[in-house]
């Protein structure tokens, strides 16, 4: 899993302040304690004594060694046992005082070993959520409330079946894609038909359930995608060379409104990139366009056919505009 680097910085940032934010509670709590129980103080500060002590004891040689640590690990639960008496008649509990991280795996640094910790990796997941939202307004699309009453029941001529039973099954694939995410048999989607059937909508959902499992999500559109690729092969432009770099690593690409763009020899070229570096790593796609697949096959270059027909499922969403009815109803 490949997070943004900027999300993985906003994720880091979250976790420092919260862990601020939690020491300043302790430290207030603890002033408050020690002035209402002075006697605490003083235990704390012997409590850190013994520690260096122990420390000190450690580097002794000698048969006395063993007897002192005993010594001392004594007098240690003596102070902890008076300790938490004295907490407890605070109404505290004898652990309120102790600096513990929320995260026991990690210690609150984000990371154990090489590994991210799970602590910042669902941080991450929120980061990313509300980078999406930016642009898919996730608040609202998420699979449960994916409506199938707009899509008519009446069969649909010449496809043999209602858009309201195709939905049904298109929903039900895009629901497993997402929560399946990486074990699908299905690993490229293509979803295919005309404006207001809900393919931006089925993207949204698919985005948000895959975030929330911790896979890094891209989402953008095709005339934005190629755009970046463009300013980065001929502007030299850094934030377009980090751009382009997220679109190929990301775990999920969603590639919005294919074939809206100027179909140019340098779009070609980018798109056959995008396409075959994702597919030669083994990185998950998911394709929406106005075209048919066999419409995109004839736009684009022979290479880039082959690596859609090949590799990309088709979806297709076939009905009555969803936005029009809704406007018919307001």
């Amino acid at each position: 899993m490949a997070y943004d680097a900027n999300v993985v910085r906003r994720a880091t940032a979250r976790l420092e302040e919260e862990k601020r934010q939690r020491r300043d509670k302790v430290e207030q709590l603890r002033r408050s304690a020690y002035a209402r129980q002075p006697r605490l103080a003083q235990l704390d500060r012997e409590l850190q004594g013994t520690m260096a002590q122990l420390v000190a004891i450690s580097l002794r040689r000698g048969e006395n060694a063993g007897q002192a640590v005993r010594d001392l690990r004594d007098k240690n639960l003596d102070i902890q046992r008076e300790r938490a008496v004295l907490l407890g008649a605070l109404g505290l509990p004898e652990d309120a005082l102790d600096d513990k991280p929320s995260c026991p795996k990690c210690g609150d640094t984000g990371w154990q070993g090489a590994k991210m910790c799970s602590c910042l990796r669902e941080l991450c997941a929120q980061e990313q959520i509300q980078e999406l939202s930016k642009l898919l307004n996730l608040g609202e699309q998420s699979f449960d409330s994916f409506r199938l009453d707009y899509y008519s029941q009446t069969p649909w001529p010449a496809r043999g079946i209602s858009p309201r039973q195709n939905m049904e099954l298109v929903q039900e694939a895009c629901w497993n894609y997402a929560d399946k995410f990486g074990h699908f048999r299905l690993k490229n989607l293509f979803l295919s038909g005309p404006p207001g059937l809900g393919k931006t909508f089925l993207s949204a959902c698919i985005a948000r359930k895959v975030s929330e499992k911790g896979f890094s999500v891209v989402y953008d559109t095709a005339g934005n995608i190629f755009a970046q690729f463009e300013n980065r092969k001929f502007l030299r432009d850094e934030n377009a060379r980090d751009e382009t770099r997220r679109y190929l690593s990301c775990d999920l690409l969603i590639l919005d409104d294919l074939g809206s763009e100027m179909t140019t020899q340098f779009v070609q070229s980018a798109l056959y990139e995008l396409l075959n570096t994702r597919l030669v790593e083994g990185r998950r796609t998911v394709i929406s366009s106005n075209l048919t697949m066999e419409e995109a096959a004839r736009r684009y270059s022979p290479q880039v056919a082959s690596r859609l027909m090949g590799e990309y499922h088709v979806l297709e969403f076939f009905g009555d505009d969803i936005r029009l009815l809704k406007k018919k109803k307001l």
